[in-house]
């Protein structure tokens, strides 16, 4: 079977230990030749929602999974498609919400709770894994075709020949979008130009920017921002300077994860790192010229520099969230970006203490 008991075999997969919640998207159970088999919601409830909330807004990300398996939508029979999506939570929740009305069988990999995109890229969605999941589930006794439906994003990790020789299942690829998957599975699984096109819009880039925004919750910026404050309430420091480097701080990443991801297309340069560095020193530029009575010239030049730098790597880090980086380029820029990023950094600090000193 083309090597599957390999290495990383999918005949002896390693006991599965994640705590899984109780399923809010579990609709009943639907009766088969091979057991009963869940049937999942198409409908969205206030736990969905709140749930898709804050996945948007970084909140518990690698706690966003599905129980893999075999799931029923509606009343699937022997001619009824089926089709094969990640264990991320709004992965799932896109195909049964998209799918609402229909009659499917649906297969979830265990993709560790990464969506299709990011798991195909990690290798988690996989030929492997599709095998062991398809051979695990049964579905060759439920229906008389063997055609398997997988997102086309989740096409870099699969090798169709051997999921086809390994299970006798051949592979079609589906639409980009999940919203999509009515319209292709009307058309007999006909795909148009449109379906295959990957679009990132305004809408698709604005969704993202709350988990590029969440490192304003991480504890280290918080503990240097509270010892700040305390070192100005206790006399220790001036309170503006205090200010205005919060302040800073804030707009630094706001400017690189949030503006620069909206209007990426007209921030001039190809490099995010140059696109965040701009629009850092544009947000910097703003903030000194009202706060310029409160700070020496070695204190904005450090507050400059820091602001410029917090930008460029905010919006570098955006490179894995775009539709139009790679791997390789992502690696390219990031050896020419980061040096760059550490001596400006360092230029910060210097300017730092120097203002404190005088």
């Amino acid at each position: 079977m083309n090597g599957c008991c390999g290495p990383s075999s999918c005949c002896s997969p390693a006991p599965d230990t994640y705590d899984y919640r109780t399923p809010t998207y579990i609709d009943g159970e639907f009766t088969t030749s091979v057991g009963p088999v869940p049937r999942v919601a198409t409908t969205s409830i206030r736990h969905d929602r709140l749930g898709a909330i804050g996945a948007r807004l970084g909140f518990s990300r690698s706690d966003r999974r599905v129980r893999p398996g075999l799931y029923a939508i509606g009343a699937p029979a022997e001619r009824s498609p089926v089709l094969v999506t990640a264990n991320y939570t709004l992965s799932f929740d896109a195909v049964r919400f998209a799918l609402h009305g229909w009659s499917v069988w649906l297969i979830v990999l265990d993709t560790l709770g990464v969506n299709v995109w990011c798991a195909a890229g990690k290798g988690t969605f996989g030929t492997a894994e599709v095998v062991r999941r398809v051979r695990e589930s049964g579905i060759e006794r439920l229906v008389e075709h063997r055609t398997l439906v997988l997102p086309q994003l989740g096409a870099p990790g699969v090798a169709a020949h051997e999921v086809r020789d390994a299970t006798g299942f051949r592979v079609v690829y589906g639409p980009v979008r999940a919203s999509d998957l009515p319209e292709f599975l009307d058309a007999g699984m006909r795909a148009t130009a449109q379906m295959r096109r990957i679009r990132f819009g305004l809408t698709d880039r604005f969704v993202l920017t709350g988990v590029e925004l969440s490192v304003l919750r991480d504890t280290r910026a918080l503990g240097v921002a509270a010892l700040l404050v305390a070192l100005a309430a206790f006399g220790l420091v001036p309170w503006p300077p205090v200010t205005i480097a919060v302040a800073g701080a804030v707009l630094a990443v706001v400017a690189g994860g949030f503006v620069v991801p909206v209007a990426l297309p007209a921030v001039p340069g190809r490099m995010f790192a140059v696109k965040g560095a701009l629009v850092g020193a544009a947000v910097a530029a703003a903030l000194l010229v009202p706060t310029a009575p409160w700070l020496d010239a070695a204190g904005a030049v450090a507050v400059f520099l820091g602001m410029t730098v917090v930008s460029s790597f905010t919006a570098m880090n955006f490179t894995g969230a775009s539709t139009f980086t790679s791997p390789s380029g992502v690696q390219w820029e990031m050896r020419r970006a980061i040096p760059v990023q550490a001596a400006t950094a360092a230029a910060a600090i210097v300017a730092l203490a120097v203002s404190v000193v005088t």
